[in-house]
């Protein structure tokens, strides 16, 4: 959900970049790990991890891989929100900053989410309850088993793929020479965040309809979490572009709502929301080593800049440092992490002091 939610945002209108270039057709895989343990020590026998790449792997002079990029999506997204104009346009085509003619860039869809294995498969309530690490770790293990990567020129992601972002600097922290985390914090999920996901988690769960996940009909308390989702991940000065009369925005809203419903699953949103409950990276920001450059955006509602977090913890971080998008009239709140034509030039200098 933007500190996650990738595909409401999307839908939101948030990614309007023009294309910037051409970009090859990316590959579809799926890596498949047996009986994969959770943290929380249940077992799943098959766990798939679907994923799509660009480019092709290529070895430095040490013999390492040296043009592997990881990009990680948010919750209740999928990898395929970076297949747009507006994001692999920008940034995979001729001649830009991750040109896949020389980058090989990695976007897998998360546990939970996309075309990897997911309540909805089947299992409903009784797949296992993932959380951030668990994610992190079928990452891992797909980039390095599955797809032979052992070193990362750059991990990014936005919103959850933000947090996750945090995490693989701290876990892994030599395995990658540049990070970019969008749209985050490096601080557990509190405040009105945590509020506004107990509302879409107790709107599912607490409903009747819900039948412990063995519902016949999507529940009504999905449509509530929905409209919880729309109001986290709006734009009110955009919003108020495109709705400036009463009934344009009843409008747009019912529109959005019956957008949101026709794709969510109330299980895979469950356990996409709760996801988060073992995100705490603020502990280990010194275990962080590689240049990290945070970036937020000013009008973000899921992380509003008056909270002052980064500024406090990004010291912590030996090679970090943050960057507050001001608002324009490009921005679109929590989803400008998905328009790389806004904040490009950042990942440039860190891509230049991150070169080896």
């Amino acid at each position: 959900m933007r500190n996650g939610l990738s595909a409401f945002v999307v839908a939101l209108g948030c990614a309007t970049s023009a294309r910037a270039a051409d970009y090859p057709k990316p590959t579809e895989g799926t890596f498949t790990i047996r009986d994969f343990r959770f943290e929380s020590g249940e077992v799943l026998p098959e766990l798939r991890l679907h994923y799509w790449t660009f480019g092709k792997p290529a070895r430095g002079a040490d013999g390492h891989i040296d043009n592997a990029v990881l990009v990680l999506h948010g919750t209740s997204g999928s990898s395929k929100q970076f297949l747009t104009d507006a994001f692999a346009g920008v940034l995979f085509g001729d001649g830009e900053l991750l040109d896949a003619s020389r980058t090989f860039v990695i976007a897998p869809d998360g546990i939970g989410h996309g075309q990897s294995s997911k309540p909805s498969d089947g299992l409903h309530a009784r797949f296992p309850h993932y959380g951030y690490k668990d994610m992190i770790a079928a990452q891992h293990r797909l980039v390095t088993e599955g797809l032979g990567v052992d070193h990362l020129r750059l991990v990014m992601g936005t919103s959850m793929g933000g947090m996750h972002t945090w995490l693989w600097g701290e876990i892994y922290p030599d395995f990658m020479d540049a990070l970019l985390p969008l749209a985050s914090l490096p601080v557990q999920i509190s405040g009105r965040n945590r509020a506004l996901r107990r509302m879409m988690i107790d709107s599912i769960r607490t409903d009747p309809e819900w039948k412990n996940g063995e519902y016949a009909t999507p529940p009504r308390g999905l449509t509530s979490a929905v409209y919880t989702l729309l109001v986290m991940v709006s734009s009110p000065l955009q919003w108020q572009k495109q709705a400036p009369t009463r009934d344009a925005a009843d409008k747009l809203f019912d529109e959005q709502v019956k957008a949101r419903l026709a794709i969510v699953d109330a299980n895979d949103l469950l356990y996409a929301v709760e996801a988060s409950h073992d995100y705490d990276p603020e502990p280990g920001l010194e275990r962080i080593t590689a240049p990290l450059v945070a970036i937020n955006s000013a009008d973000d509602q899921v992380n509003p800049p008056e909270l002052g977090i980064v500024e406090r913890e990004i010291h912590r971080v030996k090679r970090g440092r943050f960057v507050l998008l001001p608002i324009t009239d490009q921005t679109r709140g929590h989803g400008t992490h998905s328009i790389p034509a806004i904040w490009k030039d950042e990942l440039a200098k860190l891509l230049a002091e991150s070169k080896r």
